[in-house]
């Protein structure tokens, strides 16, 4: 008996491709659906990745220069005014977006309480801007896993299917079926993992980079 259910086991891997554009070829309208939306889902995902990563590499390089250059300057005017036009970090823009209001205020009565709110909804943007796509992330971390196994007991009820129209148990039938849900399930959390690391690590840091933009705001009004 064991050896019978060996050398099917060898016939079935030399008859049956498992190659994994095979799998996606052999499976049903269902299951492709749900394959193309988790490789779409998971293309997406990592060019958002990517795009974050660097995207926070020189945001944080620039806030470095930024605060470097600022706090030696003689005054936050004089700054102002030779503070590039194509500067366009989160914190330069906030300073700018202030100053402009500063320049332009003819009195300097309650001019505090004024930038104190200009400066929060300053800094609300560009965080707004920061966090952009971070919900498509979490999302496709939080679904991904269960379109992977909607995909996969669609595939094993037509497995079982199979078995019930053929009246056959063997290998030959029942694993084709079952090699193609799996694979849908791996595609799932295949999208879904990268998408949860990447969310929690860009969310950390625009936290960090929140508080950043918060400190340099109170100190930036304690000098106007």
């Amino acid at each position: 008996m064991e050896a019978d259910i060996t050398s099917q086991a060898v016939g079935l891997g030399s008859s049956i491709d498992f190659s994994l554009i095979s799998l996606f070829l052999r499976a049903d309208v269902v299951v492709k659906s749900v394959i193309i939306i988790l490789i779409a889902a998971s293309i997406y995902s990592w060019a958002i990745i990517i795009e974050k990563f660097k995207m926070f590499k020189k945001i944080n390089q620039n806030t470095i220069e930024f605060e470097e250059k600022f706090w030696k300057s003689k005054s936050a005017e004089s700054f102002y005014n030779n503070l590039p036009v194509n500067k366009d970090d989160p914190m330069s823009n906030v300073f700018r977006k202030t100053m402009q209001v500063v320049l332009k205020s003819k009195s300097r009565s309650n001019l505090s309480e004024k930038l104190t709110g200009l400066l929060e909804s300053n800094i609300e943007t560009e965080l707004n801007f920061l966090e952009k796509n971070f919900s498509f992330l979490a999302t496709v971390g939080s679904t991904a896993p269960f379109i992977g196994l909607f995909g996969t007991v669609w595939g094993i009820m037509n497995s079982f299917q199979s078995i019930a129209v053929s009246r056959n148990t063997s290998l030959a039938i029942v694993a084709p079926g079952i090699a193609e849900a799996l694979f849908a399930t791996a595609l799932g959390l295949l999208a879904a993992i990268p998408a949860v690391v990447a969310y929690n690590k860009f969310n950390n840091d625009s936290k960090k980079y929140s508080q950043r933009l918060e400190n340099f705001a109170k100190r930036f009004l304690s000098i106007i």
